[in-house]
């Protein structure tokens, strides 16, 4: 079993579904291809463990195909504290605040 993530033209996951395992072909095709090319939408797979592409995905989570990573919405405080960390959450600098 594993998890996949649909992205509309943006690369915003519109839905998260379980799937065939990630090993598995159907009718030849990788599990992302073959829902891709029901859906015709992009689909990625996504780990609810967060074992690949940084955090499981969620409706409204960003795609980054450069970083390769699904990024949670940017929290409503948006203070200018505010920072994308390199392991793709949002963190405040400011002790101050919190999420």
């Amino acid at each position: 079993m594993a998890h996949y993530a649909f992205l509309d033209e943006s690369n915003i996951v519109t839905e998260v579904i379980t799937g065939i395992d990630e090993t598995e072909l159907i009718d030849g095709l990788t599990p992302e291809n073959w829902y891709s090319l029901l859906r015709d939408q992009t689909c990625v797979r996504t780990s609810y463990n967060s074992n690949i592409r940084y955090n499981y995905a969620g409706v409204g989570f960003t795609y980054d195909p450069i970083d390769d990573a699904f990024i949670a919405p940017m929290p409503r405080c948006g203070h200018e504290e505010l920072i994308l960390t390199a392991d793709k959450k949002w963190e405040c600098s400011n002790e101050a605040h919190t999420l």
